[in-house]
């Protein structure tokens, strides 16, 4: 704790990630520690960057153990305007703060939130067969068909995971495309869900169980692509699926509690809140089984408060994770320290460069994530590798819809 800690510089640094861009806050002390956290521009939040160069000013010559403190002034100084996308800014800082505490300390993260509850983490392959159908120049091999949508649950269930989770698709003659409305692709503001979209759904689930079998969990992301009636039509039309849970996104609390009430599988959402304020009314609504809270949004730090007052409700959460390694590391020390986790979300198809970008990738093994016992989040990126694959100029849902 006699270490000094006073904060010299707050960078932001960006790099090429395919369909999007990665991106990092790096923090350095002056005694030459730094703490890294990677946060995200690409889903539906441009301009993170600007707020954390504009709020770093703030940070510097500080004292990067006093985090708390830290995040409670930048958030006074941006109070008429809390939220969005100053939100996410705050949250990137305190997450490279918690990296440079942890490593002044030489403790995994895990350590500063009260230490690990579990070793390893059960996780779900996320976006399984739609990173293969929505981004092929990426993400191989390409899915063409519903036999590739067979084919990629077979994969899951031969490579050891035990969940995994998909979204929703339309087959054009035969070719399988993206339904996501909610994101304007195709556009359709009025979010109606008709026959077509109904059967597409089911031929899609239908195939992917049948390549993973019984006994892998099934997962459903809706995202925000249909308004009230449109997900009650969904849900009774999978009703005799065994789906491990459905997750979908409302700005109405009321709305989900009322879906919730009639939905015959578990609902999960809240992905998109930033802070308990806005946790709350869901919580007293009664609204979900399970709230998706996204850490590289909120901060970790902030985060395990959300996490508590998610138990006192009897709710149980779990980490919002598709972006980068260190993305996936810092909500991996998340679901080690928090109690009431149901399971963790991840992309296992990754860009052929991903391995390049950062020290060290996920260990996971046998559908589980192994917690490293390194200092800080356990990674963080590869400065030479970053400069390798420098940033696009696009990307990200901004780009959803639009012609090439």
């Amino acid at each position: 704790m006699a270490k000094a800690t006073q904060i010299r510089s707050i960078e932001t640094l960006a790099c090429d990630a395919g369909w999007r861009n990665y991106h990092f806050v790096k923090i350095t002390t002056e005694d030459g520690i730094v703490g890294w956290s990677e946060y995200d521009e690409g889903f539906g939040a441009p301009g993170v960057t600007t707020a954390i160069e504009r709020l770093g000013t703030r940070v510097v010559g500080n004292n990067a153990f006093q985090h708390e403190r830290i995040y409670a002034e930048l958030f006074a100084a941006t109070r008429p305007a809390a939220g969005g996308v100053v939100a996410l800014a705050l949250g990137a800082i305190e997450n490279a703060l918690l990296d440079v505490k942890a490593k002044a300390l030489g403790v995994p993260c895990y350590e500063l939130l009260g230490g690990k509850i579990r070793d390893r983490i059960r996780v779900y392959w996320s976006h399984c067969a739609t990173w293969r159908i929505n981004h092929p120049d990426w993400f191989k091999p390409a899915i063409t068909d519903l036999d590739g949508v067979k084919g990629i649950g077979r994969e899951v269930r031969e490579k050891g995971f035990t969940a995994m989770k998909t979204n929703i698709f339309v087959y054009a003659d035969g070719k399988p495309q993206g339904w996501r409305p909610g994101f304007g692709s195709p556009f359709q503001p009025e979010l109606n869900v008709d026959r077509t979209v109904l059967r597409n759904l089911c031929m899609h689930l239908e195939a992917i169980r049948d390549g993973a079998g019984p006994d892998v969990d099934l997962l459903l992301d809706l995202n925000f692509n249909a308004r009230t009636e449109g997900y009650l039509k969904i849900l009774r039309t999978i009703e005799d699926m065994d789906m491990f849970w459905v997750e979908l996104d409302t700005f109405n609390p009321q709305a989900l509690g009322y879906i919730r009430r009639q939905s015959p599988h578990p609902i999960s959402s809240c992905e998109t809140l930033l802070g308990l304020r806005e946790f709350l009314p869901y919580f007293n609504e009664q609204a979900m089984d399970v709230a998706i809270v996204d850490t590289p949004w909120n901060g970790v730090w902030q985060s395990m408060k959300i996490a508590a007052a998610a138990e006192h409700y009897e709710v149980n959460v779990a980490p919002h994770n598709f972006y980068g390694h260190l993305c996936t590391m810092m909500n991996a020390h998340f679901s080690a320290a928090v109690p009431n986790l149901r399971i963790m979300e991840t992309d296992i198809d990754r860009l052929a460069w991903d391995h390049e970008l950062f020290a060290h990738v996920p260990d996971i093994v046998d559908g589980h994530l192994v917690i490293p016992d390194r200092p800080g989040w356990g990674t963080e990126p590869n400065e030479e590798g970053l400069r390798a694959h420098p940033p696009k100029s696009k990307g990200g849902l901004l780009n959803y819809g639009q012609k090439k």
